[in-house]
């Protein structure tokens, strides 16, 4: 199975290092020295890491035959692509990768179904999971324990509990005067407010 590890950015230097966005929690696994990536377009790789540093904050990666600056740049925008055995888990069994998520069925606690998980968005702060609902539309779900209390992938499912009007703002109720419309929005924002500033160790992981 390909999953997505990396997106090249700016050349870095004179020597061929380029910026690299980090597309997984296991880059010094996935981004290594030695690590072999296919890449979309295809014809860019595939591309084997040479060397890695963190530069600023950043990775900075350098592949194998890529000498200069004019090369680095020609690989600008590239997407790196790692090949992943299926059955592979990561070693926390509270962390999950991408390829186990995509596809579960999304339920509320009594069973009701909300849709289905078809992506994971990684964002600095936390990550997004993108619900497809029966009819159509799409909600993002702040992937937090506090929010999505399981995941059961025996069951193929993803259980959540989100706050009102998360998923439907139809659900939102008037409250002291308040249009539902409004109340709805309020609560969408508090409910991401509270997940951006949920601690780092309440945050479920994916790869």
């Amino acid at each position: 199975m390909q999953l997505v590890v990396g997106k090249i950015g700016r050349a870095h230097g004179i020597k061929g290092d380029v910026s690299v966005e980090v597309r997984t929690d296991e880059p010094e696994l996935r981004l290594g020295p030695g690590a072999v990536l296919f890449t979309d377009p295809a014809s860019a790789g595939p591309l084997t890491v040479e060397s890695g540093k963190v530069h600023s904050g950043r990775l900075l990666l350098r592949f194998a035959g890529v000498k200069d600056r004019n090369a680095a740049e020609e690989l600008r925008g590239t997407i790196l692509i790692a090949e992943v055995d299926p059955e592979e888990r990561p070693d926390d069994p509270e962390e999950y990768y991408d390829h186990q998520l995509i596809g579960l069925d999304v339920v509320l606690l009594d069973g009701t179904l909300v849709g289905e998980l078809t992506e994971v968005v990684h964002l600095p702060y936390q990550d997004l999971l993108t619900v497809r609902k029966p009819d159509g539309t799409e909600a993002l779900v702040p992937f937090v324990s506090r929010i999505v209390p399981t995941i059961d992938l025996e069951n193929q499912r993803a259980v959540i509990d989100p706050p009102v009007g998360l998923i439907d703002l139809g659900q939102a109720e008037v409250a002291g005067g308040v249009a539902a419309g409004d109340k709805a929005g309020d609560d969408v924002a508090d409910g991401a407010d509270a997940a951006a500033g949920t601690d780092a160790g309440d945050a479920e992981e994916s790869r």
